[in-house]
């Protein structure tokens, strides 16, 4: 069993930092999907994931794959297409997810064109997929600096988000913290995206974000448990996907992400709050106390 599970990890200093880059995120991420998917904006982050296609290309056309210039193109990027995509729809009264959604296509293609017009197939890949087993100590120093903001910042406005979550309305009504809460969460997803998409790519980062939420919610009701579970599922996923990366030699980062929907589609059929097989045993349970 230790050969199987942990020497991977005990003989290859690439495995250690691939886990510790991955946990780092996961422990970030997780959380922020779980508000994202209680305020119902889990399409949000896949498209804000998207738009920081074309601030992390435009860093790599100046400085090839250098954290720092990706980094600070993809924040740029992303904060950029989110209050235009909001400041379009105050603008033109059309639905914020509508606009989102345009930006974002528009920001894959030109992050696309943008990086195809210096690099490789191989430097696409390496953007849209990650590297995960080619962490550097400026990208585990991102990645760890990023979870640390985040965890952070949710400590501080922990009851604002969750009230926003309930009743936005209510918050603005009897707090001025509603406008700084919404715009930390919009900021804290674009932070944990550009973080992900070093280990993961801007493609499978998302995943990290919303998937361990939406597992979380089909076995437990509590939103603390919800977050605890979540962060748990996330640290399970990126374990077992690099794992499977190291003994099928597959790229670990859609890995990742399979492991995490394997979880998900059991959870639909086996939840113990939402799954299929509790709702038929509750129901009949109900059916026959009748």
């Amino acid at each position: 069993m230790y050969e199987l599970l942990i020497q991977p990890f005990a003989e290859f200093s690439f495995m250690r930092r691939a886990l510790l880059g991955c946990l780092a995120i996961a422990l970030s991420a997780s959380p922020v999907g779980v508000f994202l998917m209680l305020r119902r904006m889990s399409l949000t982050g896949d498209a804000m994931a998207h738009a920081i296609l074309p601030g992390a290309a435009i860093g790599f056309l100046f400085a090839g794959l250098s954290v720092t210039a990706m980094t600070v193109g993809g924040l740029m990027a992303g904060c950029l297409v989110a209050v235009l995509a909001g400041a379009t729809s105050r603008q033109t009264e059309t639905a914020e997810d509508s606009n989102m959604a345009a930006f974002y296509l528009v920001s894959l293609a030109l992050g696309v064109m943008i990086i195809s017009m210096r690099g490789s197939n191989v430097d696409l890949l390496h953007v849209l997929f990650g590297s995960t087993l080619a962490l550097d100590d400026a990208a585990l120093i991102l990645l760890t600096g990023v979870c640390s903001i985040t965890l952070l910042t949710l400590a501080v406005l922990f009851r604002p988000l969750v009230v926003e979550c309930l009743d936005t309305e209510f918050l603005k009504s009897v707090s001025r913290l509603s406008a700084l809460a919404h715009f930390s969460l919009l900021i804290l997803i674009v932070l944990n995206l550009v973080g992900g998409f070093h280990a993961l790519g801007t493609l499978m980062s998302v995943g990290l974000m919303i998937l361990p939420a939406t597992i979380a919610r089909f076995w437990v009701e509590e939103l603390e448990n919800m977050i605890l579970l979540a962060i748990a599922l996330a640290f399970s996923g990126c374990y077992a996907g690099l794992l499977l990366s190291y003994y099928f030699s597959l790229p670990t980062s859609p890995l990742i992400i399979v492991c995490l929907g394997a979880a998900y589609f059991s959870s639909i059929l086996f939840g113990t709050r939402k799954g299929i097989v509790a709702r038929y045993i509750r129901s009949h349970q109900r059916h026959l106390a009748a």
